[in-house]
């Protein structure tokens, strides 16, 4: 038992904006070593067919179980959404957690019968991942999505305060406001999205929660592995992979992750 505490937990995303679950884990979790891997070569998995990227993740997967990890957390929307069941099998044993699910289920825990709205990417809600999950949760919810796709550009350039910011979340935000759905939370579902949480909140009232789906998901990993009995005490190290972009993943993943990252710490691999 002693060894597998102390192994890594593993987290995969198709690109950088997984760095900000990898974030939320290592403040919920300062005692786990973390091996993060972006698939970048292949980025974005959301306009890739289901088939495709069930293949990308499970090879993903496979380049984080070498590493030897204890626990794999999907830290992607468009993965979770669609690949999350056969990565288990892939894993079994080992446990296996995507970000819709945690993100679901607190956005109703703090809104019961509540109105949530789903800012995400096209391929998100597409697939309708956020309202499926909550109608399993929660049937007497009620969802609706909203794709926000220019919301990807500004967190990868840094843009998350000031005008431009607030004035692309507005142009979204308003369009919608203008329907007759009023939400009483708002889920940020994707995981570039709690970088923009400031000017996010301000598009809509202070009585509306706002749902992070990154620090949902540390915290239910954090119950999972106390639950197993998997709790590290002691580590903290992060390890970064990708499959392409060094320069570009320490310049970006460093805004996201709040910390500088050079070219030499990230390890270019092959899945």
């Amino acid at each position: 038992m002693a060894e597998r505490k102390a192994l890594p937990i593993g987290v995969f995303d198709s690109g950088v904006g997984g760095l900000t679950v990898l974030k939320s884990l290592h403040e919920e979790l300062p005692n786990e070593d973390l091996v993060y891997l972006g698939d970048t070569a292949r980025l974005p998995y959301g306009t890739k067919s289901p088939a495709s990227i069930s293949r990308y993740a499970g090879q993903a997967t496979a380049k984080l179980q070498e590493q030897g990890i204890k626990l794999l957390v999907v830290a992607c929307n468009t993965a979770s959404a669609v690949a999350l069941e056969t990565l288990r099998l892939q894993m079994d044993p080992l446990p296996v957690i995507g970000v819709v699910e945690p993100g679901a289920a607190a956005a109703v825990q703090a809104r019961p019968r509540g109105k949530h709205l789903v800012l995400a990417t096209e391929a998100t809600v597409g697939l309708h991942a956020y309202r499926d999950a909550i109608a399993g949760i929660d049937p007497d919810a009620h969802v609706d999505e909203l794709p926000c796709e220019m919301l990807v550009a500004l967190a990868e350039e840094g843009w998350t305060t000031g005008a431009v910011a607030e004035a692309i979340v507005h142009r979204y935000v308003d369009a919608f406001k203008e329907g007759d759905f009023i939400p009483n939370s708002v889920i940020l579902g994707c995981t570039h999205f709690p970088l923009l949480r400031e000017p996010i909140a301000s598009a809509f009232d202070d009585d509306v929660t706002i749902i992070d789906s990154a620090s949902t998901t540390a915290a239910h990993a954090r119950e999972l592995l106390a639950s197993a009995g998997l709790l590290h005490d002691a580590g903290g190290s992060l390890r970064f992979m990708a499959t392409d972009g060094a320069s570009r993943f320490a310049r970006v993943g460093g805004m996201f992750l709040g910390k500088r990252l050079t070219r030499a710490d990230i390890e270019i691999v092959d899945l």
